[in-house]
Parts: C-alpha cells; sequence; structure tokens
C-alpha cells in the first residue's frame, strides 16, 4: 500500500522528461532490447552497405579519368575535378548537415542522403556533358559527407558496449572496401562496358542501399542538437581531436596524391597495360580489406601504435614503387603492400577521434569527415599538379612524405583518450 503514490510521481517525471533525453531512453531501450542481436549486426552491415556505396560513388572516376576524359573531351587533369568537388562539398556538408539535422530521426536523414546520391550516379550515367557530370558529382558530396558523419558514431547505439570495435571495424570496411573493391570492380565494368555503365551500377548499388537501411536500420532519434560554435571549441579543446584532424589531413592527402593517378603510374612507371589495371585493382582491394579488419583488431587496444604503423608502412610501400616500381612484377608486388597499408587507415582514424570525443561523436566525426574529404579533393588537386607540371614519380614521393610525417605526428602524440581524460 505505502508504494502506490510513488507510481504517479514515476509517471510525472517521465512526462516531464526533456526531449532529448526521452529520445535518448528509447534508444537505449530499443538498443537493450536486442543489442548484439542478429537485428544489430544487420542494421552494421546496412549502415557499412551505404557507406561502400557512398565511398564507390565518390571514388569511382580515379580509375576512370582517363576514359571519362576522351568521352568528354577533357583533359586528365580536368577530369580529375571528378573526385575534387565532391571532396570539398563532403568537407563543408560533413558538419552543415551534422548541425542542420537537429532532430531529425538518423535513419531518415541517412536513407535521404544515400538516396540523394544513387539518384546522383543515374545523372551521371546519362550526362550530355562534364558540366552535368560535375554538377551530379556536387550532390555526391553533399551525400558523403553528411551520412559519413552521422553514421560514423552509430556502432554504440546498435551494438553493446563489448562489440562497438568490431562493428566500427565493420562499418568503416565499407569506406576501406570502396577504395579497394568498388572502384576496382568499377574499372573493370567500365572497362568492359564503358565509364557510363559504371556510373548506373554504382547508381543503383544506392538504391539496394537505400532498401537495404529502410527495411534494416532501427529508428535512431537525435539524442543531442550540435551547434556551429561547439565544433571549433572542441577542437581547441580536445587536444586528440585535434591531432586526429591533423593526421587525417596529413596521411588522406598524400595517399590521394597518389591513388587519384595510380592508372597513369601503372601505365608510365611500371609499363603495365591499361587491360590489366583493374585486375590488379581488385588484388590490391583484396589486400586492403586483410588490412581494414587486421587494423580494426588493433586499433581497439591501441590505435596510436596502429596509426603509426600504418602511416610508416604506406610511406615505406609508396617509396619503393617510385624507386624499384619500374618493373610489372615489382609493382604487383608494392601495389598489394600499398592496399594492405591503406586498407587499415579508414578505421584507425575513425577509432582515434571515438576514442578522443567519447561523449561528442557527431561533432567530432563531422570534423573527422571533413578533414577526410577535403584531403581527398586537396590530395587529388596536389596530385593532377604534380602530373602535369612535375612528373608521374612526383605523386609517389609526395605520397612518401606525408605518409612519413604522419607517423612522426601520431608517434609524439599521447594516446587520444589521454587527452580526453585531460579534459
Amino acid at each position: 500500500m505505502s508504494a502506490a503514490p510513488s507510481i504517479p510521481k514515476r509517471a510525472s517525471r517521465a512526462r516531464a522528461a526533456k526531449p532529448d533525453q526521452a529520445a535518448a531512453g528509447v534508444d537505449q531501450a530499443a538498443a537493450g532490447a536486442g543489442r548484439s542481436s542478429m537485428r544489430g549486426w544487420l542494421a552494421v552491415a546496412a549502415v557499412a552497405l551505404g557507406i561502400f556505396s557512398l565511398m564507390t560513388s565518390e571514388l569511382l572516376p580515379v580509375a576512370l579519368l582517363t576514359p571519362i576524359g576522351s568521352g568528354l573531351h577533357v583533359s586528365a587533369g580536368t577530369a580529375g575535378l571528378m573526385v575534387t568537388v565532391p571532396g570539398l562539398v563532403a568537407m563543408v556538408s560533413a558538419p552543415l548537415v551534422t548541425v542542420a539535422a537537429g532532430r531529425v530521426d538518423r535513419r531518415v536523414v541517412l536513407c535521404a542522403l544515400v538516396g540523394l546520391v544513387g539518384a546522383a550516379n543515374l545523372v551521371s550515367a546519362v550526362a550530355p556533358d562534364f558540366g552535368v557530370v560535375l554538377a551530379a558529382r556536387f550532390l555526391v558530396g553533399v551525400g558523403v559527407g553528411g551520412f559519413w558523419a552521422i553514421a560514423g558514431g552509430l556502432a554504440p547505439r546498435l551494438v553493446s558496449e563489448r562489440h562497438v570495435a568490431r562493428a566500427t571495424a565493420i562499418v568503416f570496411g565499407g569506406v576501406s572496401t570502396a577504395s579497394v573493391l568498388g572502384v576496382p570492380a568499377g574499372t573493370l565494368i567500365g572497362d568492359s562496358s564503358g565509364w557510363r555503365t559504371a556510373f548506373a551500377a554504382v547508381g543503383f548499388l544506392g538504391l539496394a542501399a537505400l532498401a537495404a537501411l529502410v527495411l534494416l536500420l532501427p529508428s535512431l532519434p537525435s539524442q543531442r542538437t550540435i551547434t556551429f560554435g561547439e565544433l571549433p571549441r572542441l577542437l581547441r579543446a580536445g587536444s586528440g581531436v585535434r591531432t586526429g584532424v591533423i593526421i587525417t589531413f596529413l596521411l588522406i592527402t598524400g595517399h590521394f596524391a597518389a591513388y587519384t593517378f595510380v592508372r597513369p603510374i601503372l601505365q608510365q612507371v611500371s609499363g603495365i597495360g591499361g587491360d590489366r589495371t583493374g585486375g590488379l585493382l581488385l588484388a590490391y582491394g583484396i589486400a586492403g580489406v586483410i588490412g581494414n579488419f587486421a587494423a580494426g583488431a588493433r586499433a581497439g587496444h591501441d590505435v596510436r601504435r596502429t596509426v603509426v604503423t600504418i602511416a610508416a608502412a604506406l610511406a615505406a610501400a609508396v617509396a619503393l614503387f617510385a624507386l624499384v616500381g619500374g618493373t610489372p612484377e615489382a609493382a604487383i608486388v608494392l601495389l598489394l603492400g600499398w592496399g594492405l597499408a591503406y586498407g587499415g587507415v579508414s578505421v584507425s582514424l575513425q577509432t582515434w577521434i571515438l576514442k578522443a570525443a567519447p561523449q561528442q561523436h557527431e561533432a567530432a566525426g563531422s570534423l573527422f569527415v571533413a578533414a577526410f574529404n577535403f584531403s581527398i579533393a586537396f590530395g587529388a588537386l596536389v596530385g593532377g599538379l604534380a602530373m602535369d607540371h612535375v612528373a608521374t614519380t612526383g605523386t609517389l614521393w609526395i605520397a612518401t612524405a606525408l605518409a612519413a610525417l604522419t607517423a612522426t605526428v601520431a608517434a609524439t602524440h599521447r594516446r587520444p583518450e589521454a587527452g580526453q581524460r585531460a579534459r
């Protein structure tokens, strides 16, 4: 009898809860009912497929610059804008979409963004001129930046805490797999059926990802709203986040200064014909998938050492490519080493950011995605200038220098979670 009066009091307090707290409670209840269940892992897989489709869309032109340039009557350097434009747009859209999303259910936001990118790729497939392609690539940048920034911190909401590292590796397996499998697959389609068919295939892949998200992703109410002012404050206050952004810029800029032009590098440096490029990039991709999951397992325990190891290995592989990659045999071995090292980059850098700001996943994630995509664009631009005005091997030496600098910066910084505890 004495417990009866407490029931309406608790109900009253529940009704008075703030919207963000109520949303978080719903999310936690849903997670508690099925965390690490098959439904949770299917949701993780759907998000990974979404990231895979978006990053494949962003990077597809890398291996098709020559045929696209010929088909639309522009130079290879100009065709490189198809990589630069979405990278720059994604840099802006990552924080912009994260802030603008406000209290909108994250499931709705993710579905809208992946659908936008799928439609943009279908437009590229039928574009009459290069201007229309660039406009479609602008929309790709909007979708990539916004989706990745929000999706990057979803693993803790979909699986239990002890499975977060594995779920994060799976989600960001979509990023590395896009570089190392999506692009080679697009190359094979482009070489066999034309670049327009490759864009159409990636467009339908995006629509498949949309269907998977609609069917498998649970409702994800906003847990908190983010303001633009919060982003620079996070950079100023969080040494771990700040260092994570710096090493992301250095490593990704270096990689894409060279990788954007991997096709002419293989042809001009190693004497490998264009008809073999797709198969070689597929092998590069398999090595990268192995690297992603190997790095994901290690990054959860010691992310700093993992980043240092990856950056040093990438610097060594690319430097050796410039020095001794003049034969097809040597180039193949070094390309596999390159893929193995780069495969672990995305999951390791994202883990660094999550450890540096465990309570601010979306804000820190938007900064990371902005840096990552700006670096894709900047790297492609720098590599294009080196290709046009220096030498093909100049792209490889840029990648070597920046990867080595990344290893140095990461090695001299304390662990990212230490900076979080200090705050």
